[in-house]
């Protein structure tokens, strides 16, 4: 080896020497916290707290948020969802408060002198056989339920107070242990059922950004949460205040009432945005009174939610889900699909109300032009007298011009036009 090939050897090229990479990331600061963002080789954003100079009080509130809210919490919900979240919160804290005590009385009932403590243990053995009655009882009530989420949730904790107000009271009737309790068991079972099935609907209504899993998840976790709780304030009257008969007949129905008061409250801030026949005509009357489409938020307060099929004039008051061959004749039926051929519904005014049947495969926007089309006709023709084909034509040209700008208004707002949730309303097909 010469000397230049030593010198060669020893030159150090400094394109070939080992690159260095720095860490790209940035500090921010908001809200007294300071934060470091950084990326890591695998090209993922990592966030960690450098500084946090917050009051203690500020730090446990948004570690509760953090567990038991949905990431990204306010702006990944709808409106309403703080308030749903608050008055469930205080239904499950009553209703685990209101089970211990029913479970404590019908150990009572059966002749035995349980502690609060057994009392809350067996209320959980309980549980797991009182749905099946239940199940069986609702299984055929799904697509009412899909209809009417809200309704239905609340009829399920009336039968759920029901069922624990007979356990309450099954210490004054030993000698019907067996019977009280049986029927108190059944009422709960419907619903337990009841309630779960009409969770989901709930929940998607407050979806906002695809987050639904993540929503549900810590709408779980709320529950569970109280629910503990409750135990907690149950064990503690359990063994004070309702130690005695007359405790728990003044105890109980107070907190059965918080119950039915904190799901009314719960159902009334959910934003349901699926079509059913009392939203849509809400809908209508609204557009026809300012021209203007109300968003889900707008309506939830105004929902009638024990008697949802009651008529609204100023939608034209419509009715859905009469079968086809009680409100149309034959002869009719062939006269409306000679004018209107492309529709996938058929309207029949009567005296006092207009009824509208909707085909098999009829959606959401379908719907709507049905209801629109009555609406419109029942202005037109204030009389009581069947609308003349003249009437409905000129309704339905009225509709055409409206529909596809009031359509994308809708679907702005949040509203599924997709489908109709018309219950176990009656659809025919040709």
């Amino acid at each position: 080896m010469n000397l230049l090939e030593m010198l060669k050897m020893r030159k150090k090229d400094p394109a070939e020497a080992p690159k260095v990479e720095m860490p790209v990331y940035w500090l921010e600061t908001s809200d007294s916290v300071t934060r470091r963002y950084e990326f890591e080789p695998d090209g993922y954003l990592s966030v960690k707290v450098v500084n946090d100079t917050r009051p203690v009080y500020h730090k446990v509130v948004d570690s509760f948020l953090n567990k038991f809210f949905p990431l990204g919490y306010p702006y990944s919900v709808n409106e309403g969802y703080l308030r749903y979240t608050q008055f469930r919160a205080l239904q499950h804290l009553s209703s685990a408060a209101l089970s211990v005590l029913s479970t404590q009385s019908l150990l009572f009932a059966a002749g035995l002198r349980p502690t609060p403590a057994q009392a809350t243990v067996v209320s959980w053995i309980l549980k797991d056989g009182m749905e099946h009655m239940g199940k069986l009882i609702c299984s055929n009530l799904g697509a009412r339920m899909d209809s009417e989420p809200k309704r239905w949730r609340i009829l399920a904790d009336v039968l759920y107070d029901v069922g624990t107000g007979l356990e309450v009271l099954s210490p004054l009737c030993p000698h019907l242990f067996l019977e009280v309790a049986g029927l108190g068991n059944f009422a709960k079972g419907m619903a337990v059922v009841a309630a779960r099935a009409t969770r989901l609907p709930i929940y998607s209504s407050f979806a906002k950004e695809g987050n639904l899993s993540d929503l549900f998840a810590k709408g779980e976790a709320i529950s569970t949460l109280f629910n503990v709780v409750g135990i907690g304030v149950g064990i503690q009257l359990a063994s004070t205040l309702c130690s005695s008969m007359q405790g728990k007949l003044v105890v109980g129905p107070l907190l059965s009432v918080l119950h039915v008061y904190g799901v009314i409250e719960e159902m009334r801030a959910a934003p349901v945005n699926t079509l059913n026949p009392q939203r849509t005509a809400m809908i209508v009357a609204d557009f026809l009174k300012t021209g203007k489409v109300s968003s889900p938020a707008d309506l939830r307060y105004r929902e009638d939610l024990l008697f949802s099929g009651r008529l609204i004039k100023d939608a034209g008051n419509v009715k859905v889900g009469m079968a086809l061959h009680r409100v149309v004749k034959p002869s009719k039926l062939k006269e409306w699909k000679e004018i209107f051929p492309e529709e996938k519904f058929v309207l029949s005014q009567g005296y006092k109300w207009t009824d509208m049947l909707l085909e098999h495969n009829a959606t959401g926007e379908d719907a709507l032009r049905g209801w629109l089309v009555a609406a419109y006709a029942a202005s037109m023709n204030k009389s009581f007298q069947e609308p003349s084909a003249i009437v409905l034509q000129d309704a339905h040209d009225k509709m055409n011009s409206v529909f596809t700008p009031f359509l994308s208004e809708l679907q702005a707002k949040g509203w599924h036009t997709d489908r109709f949730l018309d219950g176990t309303g009656s659809r025919f097909a040709f």
